[in-house]
């Protein structure tokens, strides 16, 4: 008979991580962040790769790298070229496997909006020599996340208005609908490699939407780089 004690462990687990759900007390628990890469014409165009239709990528993020949107946060060590991009978040309730693309939306719980924060040098440095990722991309503090408007709310978004602006100065400004590859598209790739989602749900999909703007740049001394807030209308 298998035991459901919990195990004893050398040190204590870290805690959830959770992240807030617009009118109500109720936290969204995140078990894993999937990215999606190049989801945007123009910013693949900026990037100076290819746009390619074929099939979505993925990179990853830890939920521990997660903060809450208006939090203060330090710039980030080994970095000279810090950037935001601007995210559509979902988040995902239900377990579900090779979920057919009809029915993707039934396990989507609501969304939200991030900032994907990278360390961009780091990141060219480690694409140029055919790496991972993950210095640039995945580390503390780097996926801000808003409060979830739940999907009963606000109804499935396939359109619709995304920006930045810091100081009042827009940043970055996008539609949801000139996303490469939409949410159910997504799904219908991932669902094919990823079987996480049908053990665990919790899961938060990130993906970009927004237009090439020339500066995304955080400077490494300045109050506009601390107090990072994002907000889904």
């Amino acid at each position: 008979m298998t035991s459901t004690a919990e195990p004893e462990t050398i040190f204590a687990p870290p805690t959830i991580t959770t992240v807030a759900i617009k009118g109500t007390e109720l936290r969204f628990p995140v078990n894993r962040i999937f990215c999606v890469g190049r989801n945007y014409e123009a910013h693949a165009k900026e990037m100076g790769m290819a746009v390619d239709r074929e099939s979505p990528f993925y990179f990853t993020k830890s939920a521990s790298s997660i903060v809450e949107s208006g939090t203060t946060v330090p710039y980030p060590p080994g970095t000279s070229n810090y950037h935001h991009e601007m995210e559509l978040v979902v988040a995902i309730e239900k377990p579900a496997f090779c979920v057919s693309i009809e029915h993707a939306l039934e396990i989507v719980f609501g969304y939200a909006c991030g900032l994907d924060m990278t360390r961009r040098d780091l990141q060219l440095n480690a694409r140029d020599k055919g790496r991972p990722w993950d210095l640039g991309k995945n580390f503390e503090n780097s996926a801000v996340i808003s409060e979830i408007v739940t999907a009963r709310e606000s109804g499935h978004i396939n359109s619709g208005d995304i920006s930045l602006s810091v100081n009042k100065d827009v940043r970055q400004s996008g539609d949801i609908s000139d996303l490469i590859w939409n949410v159910p598209d997504d799904f219908r790739y991932h669902r094919r490699v990823f079987k996480v989602l049908a053990e665990i749900p919790g899961a938060a999909f990130i993906t970009r939407v927004e237009l090439q703007v020339p500066s995304r740049h955080i400077q490494s001394a300045g109050i506009p780089k601390n107090n990072l807030q994002c907000i889904l209308d």
